[in-house]
This record gives C-alpha cells, sequence and structure tokens, in this order.
C-alpha cells in the first residue's frame, strides 16, 4: 500500500483486525448547550456525528453487547475499538468520565479506547485521567480540526481555533496519547490549496493519525438549509477520490490514514449521494494510487 491504513496498524500492533464499536456516552457539546452557541456546528446532525452510535439509554457494558451483535456478520473481530463517538466526549465531569471509560476498557475484548471530542473541552483532571486510562490499555484522542483556516471555522460556528488544538495535541503527546486529526474536505468557500494546506499542517504536527472526511449536506442541520437556499460546489466523486490520493501523498508514511471518505446516514444525506456507496469511493481511490504509481514507474504492492 502507499498510505499507512488503520487495518494495516492494528495488524501490526496488535496481531489482528480491530473494529470499531461506536458508543454515546450521554454527552452534548458546549457548541450547543448554550455555553458557546445553541447552534452547534453547521454540518453536525442532530446526533452529534455519532448516528451509527449505539443507544446513550443503555450502559456502556449493554452499549458494547449491542454493538457486536450488530457487526458480528460483518467481522469475526475478537478484539474492539470502543469509539466514543457522539457530540463531546470530555464534556462531563472528571467522575463521570472516569467511570464510564473504566466500564469501556474494562471489557476483555476492548484493545483500544478511542475518544472523539473538541479542542476546549480538556483540564488538568481530565489530561491526568486519560494517562491513567493510556497506562492500562492504549487510549486515542480524535480531535476535531476541520480545517487551519479561521474564516471558515467561523463560517462554519464551530467556535474552535488551530491553537487551541496545537495545545491540546502537544499536551496528549507529551502524555504518550496518541491523537487523531479530523480534516474535513469540501468546506464551503475552501479552495483545493487551502484544503491542502490544512493537510500540510496536519502532516508537521507530529500526531499518530489523520481522518480525511468528505463533506456531508445532511437533513436538519443549518448546513442543509443554506445548501437548499443557495447550493454552493460539492465534489464529484471522481474529483474527491483524485484529491484524496493527493492529500495522503503529503503525508508522513508512518502517519495512520483512519479515514479517506466517511458515511453519511442514508436517511439523512442531501448531498453528494455518490458518497453513499462506500466501496466504490475506496475502490476508486486505491485504483487512483495504481495509475499514478504505473505512470510514475513505481511498483504497486496490494
Amino acid at each position: 500500500m502507499r498510505y499507512y491504513s488503520l487495518n494495516q496498524y492494528c495488524r501490526d500492533t496488535f496481531g489482528e483486525k480491530l473494529y470499531k464499536l461506536s458508543l454515546d456516552g450521554g454527552m452534548t457539546c458546549p457548541n450547543r448547550d448554550g455555553s458557546l452557541s445553541d447552534l452547534g456546528c453547521l454540518y453536525c446532525s442532530d446526533g452529534g456525528s455519532g448516528d451509527f452510535a449505539a443507544d446513550r439509554k443503555l450502559s456502556i457494558t449493554d452499549q458494547l453487547a449491542e454493538a457486536k451483535k450488530m457487526v458480528s456478520g460483518k467481522c469475526r473481530c475478537e478484539h474492539f475499538i470502543a469509539y466514543f463517538q457522539a457530540f463531546t466526549n470530555t464534556y462531563a465531569p472528571v467522575e463521570y468520565l472516569r467511570r464510564i471509560f473504566y466500564e469501556a476498557i474494562s471489557d476483555p475484548s476492548v484493545a483500544v479506547l478511542s475518544i472523539g471530542t473538541r479542542t476546549d473541552c480538556f483540564s488538568p483532571e481530565i489530561y491526568d485521567l486519560l494517562s491513567e486510562l493510556n497506562r492500562i490499555k492504549p487510549v486515542w484522542i480524535e480531535l476535531g480540526l476541520q480545517t487551519i483556516h479561521q474564516p471558515t471555522l467561523d463560517a462554519m460556528n464551530t467556535h474552535t481555533k488551530v491553537s487551541d488544538f496545537t495545545a491540546v495535541a502537544g499536551e496528549l503527546n507529551a502524555r504518550g496519547i496518541k491523537v487523531i486529526a479530523h480534516l474535513i474536505l469540501g468546506l464551503p468557500g475552501e479552495t483545493r490549496d487551502m484544503m491542502l494546506e490544512s493537510v500540510d499542517f496536519v502532516a508537521h504536527s507530529s500526531i499518530f493519525g489523520v481522518k480525511l472526511q468528505l463533506l456531508h449536506v445532511l437533513k436538519n442541520t443549518p448546513l442543509a438549509s443554506s445548501f437548499e437556499a443557495k447550493p454552493f460546489r460539492l465534489f464529484s466523486l471522481e474529483e474527491y477520490c483524485d484529491f484524496v490520493v493527493d492529500c495522503i501523498e503529503r503525508l508522513p508514511e508512518n502517519m495512520v490514514i483512519h479515514r479517506m471518505t466517511g458515511d453519511g446516514p442514508r436517511a439523512l444525506l442531501i448531498a453528494p449521494l455518490w458518497s453513499t456507496d462506500k466501496k466504490r469511493v475506496l475502490n476508486t481511490i486505491n485504483q487512483n494510487f495504481k495509475l499514478r504509481d504505473t505512470y510514475q514507474g513505481r511498483l504497486y504492492l496490494p
């Protein structure tokens, strides 16, 4: 492969593929509860980007059990990544976080604890808890960077700053906790060069991994209202798959690629509809790698 995939990293590190189990820790977000805004990030769904997570009314133990049942037909994995995905998963009192995170890692089949959150929801006590957990099982922190361009962040009502990402990633790196940056490709008003500048920033940030997320326009979001009132340009399948290769070629060879496209719930997705065929998207991206290697005279190893 021309890139270091999450599957390959897991096989190299754990000796097997690990499947992600999406969990809901019952939290909200400072950008939704009125602390910063009650609107949320304009692209974020009602589920807080956790539309595939388990039912928050269940305990974490029961959520893990239900999630394992759901993926049993897709894989025969023996170990999993417990992924707290919905909303902001460090936005709660530290004792509550301690309880739910320990409940997750106490499951013998959980090999990794992965926590999705915002860069403005940390404290010394939370850093200490994450370090404590990381001494028991690996902890990955997924930080929403999205773009390094502040005007875009402001236009999307994120109430985040790139300087916060740098500070939090530095603190986590110093504690040996792996950081994964989320980047959204195709945000309104961003040019190809702007997106590549964000990729270059991640490439030089000394973090563990990155998720490249295609922008989805989802129902019941402010972004959907804007799109319906005045449609903005979105990637075509061909453009996106070619551009992802451009992005990955700028990243360090040892940076783990956790995502190259993303899943938009079919019931909520307005555009781009081609993204629902994830297998086709990934196959096209990999085919583009092959074509570039052939053109440049390299040997492609599948």
